[in-house]
C-alpha cells in the first residue's frame, strides 16, 4: 500500500460497493472493503442481472396509490406488506405517496436516466477493455411481455411518455410478430415491447469479475467483518469498531444496500429506505429456453436466460428484515411464468433465494455526503436497479470524494432532499 495515498474504507461488498472501490482505486487511493458476509453474497448474488436503461420511471407514479398500494394486502399479489407495527415503514409509505404525481415522477425519471445511461456505457467499456471478464454479458435487449391485448395497448401511453420526455422508445411486437421474435412464448398473448438498449449479465460472475479486478488493483476485501459501531467527532467519523478489531478512518463510504439506514441511524441520520424483499429461482435452461430476458408485465415476473442457467425472479414484499424463505412467494414466480412460456421451468431447482432491495421513497438513489460529516458518504437506495446503476454510482462517488467535476449532476441524489 502507498502510505502517501488517501485511505478509503467502504462498508458493503455488493455491486455498488465494488464499483465505488474500482473508481476510487483509479484515483490512486488505498481502498478497503468491509463485508459482514461474503463478497457479492447478498442482493448482488441472486438478482436477475438486468442492465436496464429502460427502467426510467419510478414506482411512485400518478395512480400508484390506487393501483399498487391497495394490492399489497391482497393474497397472491406480486406486492405485499406483512402487517406489523413499524413506524419507519409507515413514514416511508407517506413519503412514497407524496411523490406519486407527474412532477416528481418526471424528476425522478431524469435522475434515474442519468445513472442508467451512464452505467450502460461504462459497462460496455469495462467489458470491451477487459476490465470485467467472463461475466456472461448479453446485449440483445429486454422484452416487456403483456398477457392481454388491453395491457399491451395501454403500454403505448407509457412508450409515448418515455419517447416524448426522455427520448427512449421501444419496438412493439403483436400477434405472430411476437412469436417470431421469441418462439419460447405461448401464442395468443397480448404483445411485447422490446428495449434494444438493455442488456443482462450473470450476477455471480459479475461479482467474481469485480473481485478479480479489485484485488489486482490492490483493493483489500475483508469478509466476515461486521461493523458494530462508528466513532465520530462533530465533523467526521474517526474509527470503525468491527468484529475483527478497530479500524482508523480517513474517508468512509457506506454502501450497505438495504442495511444502510440501520448503520447511519447511529449518526443521527434518517434515510427513507425500506427493504423490499425479492425472490428468485435458479435452474438449468429449459428445453425451449427464451432468447430474450423478459418481464412478464401483468404478473411482474422476470425471466433471465443465462448461458449455463435460467432464473425466474421478482415480487416485492415489505416484511422488514425477515429472513425466512416464503414458499408462497416462490410459487408466484412459477405460476406467473406458466402463463406466458411453453416450458417455463426445468429441473432440478438449483437455488431458492431472497434478497432485500434498498427501496428509496422517491425511487431515486441516495448518493452523497452525510450532512455535517466531512469524510462520510452514502451510496444506497438504488431500489431494484443496483446492478443497473452501479458503475455510474461508483464513478460519481469517486468524483465527489476527490472534489472533481461530476460526470452527472449530483444534486438529485443528495441525502438531505427529503
Amino acid at each position: 500500500m502507498n502510505s502517501q495515498a488517501p485511505s478509503i474504507t467502504i462498508i458493503g461488498g455488493g455491486v455498488v460497493g465494488a464499483a465505488c472501490a474500482y473508481y476510487l482505486s483509479q484515483t490512486g487511493a488505498d481502498v478497503t472493503i468491509l463485508e459482514k458476509g461474503s463478497f457479492g453474497g447478498a442482493c448482488s448474488h441472486g438478482n436477475c442481472g438486468f442492465i436496464s436503461p429502460s427502467h426510467i420511471l419510478p414506482l411512485c407514479q400518478p395512480g400508484a396509490i390506487q393501483s399498487t398500494l391497495k394490492t399489497f394486502f391482497q393474497r397472491n399479489s406480486p406486492f405485499s406488506i406483512s402487517p406489523r407495527w413499524d413506524p419507519t415503514l409507515w413514514r416511508w409509505l407517506l413519503k412514497f405517496a407524496a411523490h406519486c404525481n407527474r412532477r416528481h415522477m418526471l424528476a425522478a425519471g431524469r435522475a434515474r436516466q442519468a445513472l442508467l445511461d451512464s452505467s450502460r456505457e461504462l459497462y460496455g467499456n469495462l467489458i470491451e477493455t477487459g476490465v470485467l471478464t467472463d461475466c456472461d454479458w448479453h446485449s440483445d435487449g429486454l422484452l416487456f411481455v403483456h398477457h392481454s391485448e388491453k395491457s399491451f395497448e395501454h403500454y403505448r401511453h407509457v412508450d409515448k411518455l418515455l419517447t416524448d420526455e426522455f427520448g427512449l422508445s421501444a419496438k412493439p411486437f403483436a400477434g405472430e410478430e411476437l412469436n417470431e421474435l421469441e418462439p419460447a412464448l405461448k401464442t395468443g398473448l397480448g404483445g411485447g415491447w422490446l428495449y434494444e438498449c438493455d442488456a443482462h449479465i450473470h450476477p455471480s460472475q459479475l461479482m467474481a469479475a469485480w473481485r478479480a479486478c479489485l484485488e489486482q488493483q490492490g483493493v483489500e476485501i475483508r469478509e466476515q467483518t461486521e461493523v458494530r459501531n462508528l466513532h465520530q467527532t462533530r465533523s467526521a467519523i474517526t474509527e470503525i469498531e468491527t468484529s475483527s478489531g478497530k479500524i482508523k478512518v480517513d474517508q468512509l463510504i457506506v454502501a450497505l444496500g438495504a442495511w444502510t439506514p440501520q448503520l447511519v441511524k447511529q449518526l443521527g441520520v434518517s434515510l427513507p429506505i425500506q427493504p423490499g424483499k425479492g425472490y428468485s429461482l435458479t435452474m438449468p435452461r429449459p428445453e425451449n429456453c427464451p432468447r430474450y430476458p423478459m418481464i412478464l408485465e401483468e404478473h411482474r415476473v422476470a425471466i433471465t436466460p443465462l448461458s449455463d442457467a435460467y432464473r425466474i425472479g421478482s415480487t416485492m414484499q415489505f416484511a422488514g428484515y425477515d429472513s425466512s424463505l416464503s414458499p408462497p412467494r416462490l410459487n408466484l414466480l412459477l405460476e406467473g411464468a406458466k402463463e406466458y412460456l411453453h416450458t417455463p421451468t426445468a429441473e432440478p431447482i438449483q437455488e431458492k433465494w431472497y434478497g432485500w432491495r434498498p427501496m428509496s421513497a422517491d425511487g431515486v438513489p441516495m448518493i452523497g455526503q452525510v450532512p455535517k460529516l466531512e469524510n462520510t458518504w452514502v451510496a444506497s437506495g438504488h431500489s431494484m436497479l443496483g446492478v443497473s446503476m452501479a458503475p455510474a454510482t461508483g464513478k460519481l462517488i469517486a468524483e465527489l470524494v476527490t472534489q472533481s467535476t461530476t460526470h452527472v449532476d449530483a444534486v438529485p441524489y443528495r441525502l438531505d432532499r427529503f
